[in-house]
């Protein structure tokens, strides 16, 4: 089963490469709980709609992953991303540790880590370097970041 679940987490990022979401959301159950320090927590299809926009979204994308490791229950990786972030055209590199639970061969739980004042002084230069730390602004980029999910959900109907 480890080397299915390993499987799974590589077709994951695989499709990510590509941009491919109906790839990357056929990996996860329909309970999909996922989480990061931009969305906070997504259940369901907000959580598959999120990969929907982002990669409906991505300018100069690209990805490289490695440290894939899974077992019967759970796994992680290691992923990098860079990209021109949408609302201000400025370059990201984002480092990324992903924990996952996989239920029935799919992933359930999927947990992305990274430091988010580095992301927002990276997407929005001088404001994220010189308040990134603040509750404030974080709350900020996370309310902005839920309201572009529903923006893109009213869209496709």
């Amino acid at each position: 089963m480890s080397d299915a679940n390993t499987a799974l987490i590589t077709r994951f990022y695989q499709a990510f490469q590509r941009l491919d979401a109906e790839a990357m959301v056929a990996c996860y159950s329909d309970d999909i709980v996922f989480s990061d320090p931009v969305f906070g927590t997504l259940r369901g299809k907000d959580a598959s709609d999120m990969w929907r926009m982002l990669t409906t979204r991505a300018k100069d994308f690209t990805l490289t992953f490695d440290a894939v490791r899974a077992d019967e229950r759970a796994g992680s990786a290691h992923w990098v991303a860079r990209y021109l972030f949408s609302q201000t055209d400025r370059a990201v590199v984002n480092d990324i540790q992903a924990r996952f639970v996989f239920c029935d061969g799919k992933i359930c739980e999927h947990h992305d880590s990274f430091d988010l004042w580095r992301w927002s002084h990276q997407a929005l230069g001088a404001t994220g370097l010189l308040l990134g730390w603040s509750a404030l602004v974080q709350d900020k980029v996370r309310a902005q970041a839920q309201k572009g999910l529903r923006a893109f959900q009213a869209e496709r109907g």
